[in-house]
């Protein structure tokens, strides 16, 4: 059992790399590359949606949308462009070239949008 969790969670990392390549090329729309970017951020993020430290909806919430994302997001996709992504994913893990800081700039970026999104709206809220 603990191997097959263990087998699970490195596929997972692996579409989530494979992904985060994929959202980049030209040939994906626009709306599939946000929503991949917003699941490769929330998979990627230290800071959850839910905190984990709530009991049971903490973890359900990683549970639940990183391979519920990953899936919607990989049926967004046009296919040729994800078996490349898994190829250039592959090989990089092979080579031990996986690029950890894109991941970084993904999350700090998108939290730093949703942070800027709150503090415009909470202004003109106590404006008004």
């Amino acid at each position: 059992m603990l191997s097959w969790l263990k087998a699970q969670a490195n596929h997972l990392k692996n579409e989530t790399y494979a992904l985060h390549i994929a959202y980049k090329d030209p040939r994906v729309p626009w709306y599939a590359k946000a929503f991949a970017a917003f699941i490769v951020a929330h998979t990627v993020s230290p800071i959850d949606l839910v905190p984990d430290f709530i009991p049971v909806i903490g973890y359900l919430d990683d549970l639940v949308i990183t391979p519920l994302g990953l899936m919607i997001a990989l049926r967004m996709i046009p296919p040729e462009v994800m078996d490349s992504a898994r190829q250039q994913a592959a090989a990089a893990a092979a080579d031990g070239k996986v690029n950890t800081r894109a991941g970084i700039v993904i999350v700090i970026t998108t939290w730093s949008l949703a942070l800027a999104v709150a503090l415009i709206v909470l202004l003109r809220v106590m404006q008004n």
